[in-house]
This record gives C-alpha cells, structure tokens and sequence, in this order.
C-alpha cells in the first residue's frame, strides 16, 4: 500500500541524483538506497526504448532499466519470466549473457518477444527489408487502372474493413502476402502489425483504445491542427522497416549466445526446467488493461488465436471485490507453480503498483527480502499520469 511515508520518501529521493551508472550494480548493492526516482533529464526516452525494447507499442510494459539493475545484483544462471508481454526481461538478460525463459498467453505477445530476441543476419534482413519495400511500392504504382483509381486487394473480416480505409487495407494485405518469401517472418508479422496500429481510422492522440473509427477532419490535440484520418499504409511500412532493421542492427551488436525460450503457455500450468534461481515479472493490473484487445488489429490481421478467456484479471471483470478475489487466485497459482521449478532460496523480483495490497508471499511459499518503491512520472500519450510502482522481493522458503 502507499502512504504519505512512502510520498515522503520519494520526494526527499528527488533531491538526490538518481541511479544512472548501471554497471556499478553488483551483489553488494544495497537496493534500499537506491534512488529509481528518474526525470526525462536522468533516463532520456532513448534510453527507456533502446535498441528492440521499441520494436513495438505496448502498453503496461516496465522499463528495461530496472530488469538490469535487479539482473545486475542477484547474477542469475537462470532468470524467468510468467508474464513475458513484449519480452523486456529476456532481452535484457541476453545481453547480460544469462538465460531465460518467458510465457505468456497472448499469441501476440509471444510473437514479439520472439522477434525481438531472435538472432538475425543483419546483412540478410537489410536485403529482405529493401527488397519486400521495393516490391510494396512496385504495386503502389502498377496496380491502376486508366482512370487513376487503384486495384486494391480487400477482405471479407468485418473488423478490418470498419476501421482501414481502402487504400491503407490493400497495401497492409499486400505486405502480408509477401511475407512468406522471406527469412525472418515474425519479425516482418512485427512491422506489419505496427504500421497498422499507425495505419488505423483514429485520431493521432488516441491510437491506445480507440472507441471508434475516425473518418472526418478533426482537430488534433497531438499536433495542435486540424488533421484528417490516415488514408495510406506504405509509409508506415516503409518508416518502420527501416527503423526496425536499425534496432536489429544496434542489437545484434550487444545480443550474446545465451539461450532465449519463449513459450506460448498459460503459466498456470506450463511444463518448466528445474534450476530456476530468480523470477522478474510484472503481472497483469487487475481489471485495468485489455492486453488482447490493445493490439486487435494485429489479431485480426495476422489470424492469431485469442486466449482473453484465459487472461488473469481482465480488464472486462473490472475492479469489484469479486474480481479482485479471482485475479489474486490466479496470481497465486502462478507462483506456486513457478516455485516448484525454483532452485532453493531463488529469488522472485515482482514490479507492482499495489494500491489494493493484493499479494501475500506467505500464501505462496515465500518470505519477503525487501521492496524497493520509485516514482514513475514519465509516460506518454494520453497515460501521462503519475503513480507509484514497487518492486517487491521474495525469496523461496
């Protein structure tokens, strides 16, 4: 829970200069003293989306920074993650050089961790890259008719059709068509998916949970005018290619040969190798975030199986008592079922904002070692609020 000591606390911590030299971490680190207190000044934007941790939006994700801090101090063989979402906790410990696991039951989401911390030929994805754009743009400009009016491939899936204008539809349909002609699919699915969440009828300022399509001028509060809906595709495509094949580029670079397992699984029950000695997690906020529905559009582009049923605390139960009670119950099935894997003594770092004071470690095998707070006062868009997130610290008993 949060209180006025903990307010306190944190607003003595801005006094003081942050934590920015990360490699000083080690296992004499004392974790209570550490000021995770970051302004944009500290921990630039550039730095919170390094390399792949910005191959794609995903809402409800912790920086990477704080994985390598807690990587950093307890040195893992092996490092877990039950709710892997876009795979942040695996790429930072590929880097350091540690092995992972990471599950999730979001087809999506598994997806993009795979591509994410896959091993590429650079040299092979810039000729794919160009090549795929090349063949995009040759269709642009062959595909039209005397009158100037382009023949565009279409769908018969009511969703896509509600929310893409023709011409931005026909050009996310023809990438995907060519997709399979080339080596690192997922990664190109990963593109693909991100230029239609761009490419989508909705405002600029609200491309989150759009409750409707945008098909009329409006007046932007992201760019202060009047702008009208997106009507095209190919730039999207073309700019986050583009900047996709720079972030494999930058990541190959650092990316070490320590093994990535990425399983589409509900962790509830997911067969896992014994030996894990520390699990870093952030579980899903009860009731406040669709992960399925916030990329829609690739589930309906891409034909990917939906598992919402299976979420732990959907946001569609909402925040009641009783939703409370049944997120808090899968909760612990998680972690009971993740200790039986754990080494002796392993280590469970968890990033929460738990305002309701919903977990026990007593309730499921643990004892607490500590709980480091910060102040998270740096988000975009329309989340831009402030709150307090904790990273709580169980060890096995």
């Amino acid at each position: 829970m949060y209180d006025n000591t903990i307010a306190q606390r944190v607003a003595q911590q801005y006094k003081q200069k942050p934590l920015t030299d990360f490699m000083s971490i080690n296992t004499t680190t004392d974790l209570q003293v550490l000021n995770l207190n970051w302004k944009e000044r500290d921990l630039p934007e550039s730095m919170r989306t390094k390399h792949m941790h910005r191959l794609h939006p995903y809402l409800g994700k912790f920086i990477p920074q704080l994985v390598e801090i807690f990587l950093r101090k307890f040195q893992p063989k092996l490092v877990y993650d039950p709710f892997c979402g876009s795979g942040t906790t695996l790429v930072e410990a590929n880097v350091l050089g540690i092995e992972s696991i990471g599950v999730d039951i979001s087809a999506f989401n598994v997806m993009l961790t795979k591509a994410k911390t896959a091993q590429y030929s650079v040299d092979t994805f810039e000729s794919d890259t160009y090549d795929i754009l090349s063949r995009l743009k040759k269709y642009n400009d062959k595909f039209r008719n005397d009158s100037g009016v382009k023949k565009i491939l279409s769908t018969s899936n009511v969703y896509l059709k509600k929310w893409f204008a023709n011409q931005a539809l026909s050009e996310l349909l023809c990438y995907q068509k060519m997709i399979p002609d080339y080596h690192y699919q997922d990664l190109m699915k990963i593109i693909l998916s991100r230029s239609a969440r761009s490419a989508r009828l909705v405002s600029h300022f609200d491309l989150d949970f759009p409750k409707e399509p945008q098909r009329n001028s409006y007046f932007c509060y992201k760019h202060n005018r009047t702008c009208v809906p997106v009507q095209e595709a190919y730039k999207f495509l073309n700019r986050y290619s583009i900047d996709t094949l720079n972030r494999v580029k930058e990541f190959q670079k650092i990316r070490t040969n320590s093994h990535v397992h990425v399983l589409h699984d509900d962790s509830r029950s997911v067969d896992l190798p014994k030996g894990i000695d520390m699990v870093f997690t952030s579980p899903p906020y009860v009731g406040l975030i669709d992960y399925h529905e916030q990329h829609r559009y690739a589930y309906e582009l891409l034909q990917l199986s939906n598992n919402e049923i299976k979420e732990i605390g959907p946001a569609k139960k909402g925040q009641s008592f009783l939703a409370k009670e049944k997120y808090i119950e899968g909760i612990n099935q998680v972690f009971l079922h993740t200790r039986d894997f754990m080494s002796p003594n392993g280590i469970m770092a968890i990033v929460v904002n738990d305002r309701y004071d919903l977990y026990k470690p007593s309730a499921v095998g643990f004892k607490t070692i500590g709980r480091v707070e910060r102040h998270v006062n740096r988000r975009t868009g329309m989340r831009s609020g402030a709150f307090y997130e904790s990273i709580l610290l169980w060890q096995k008993i």
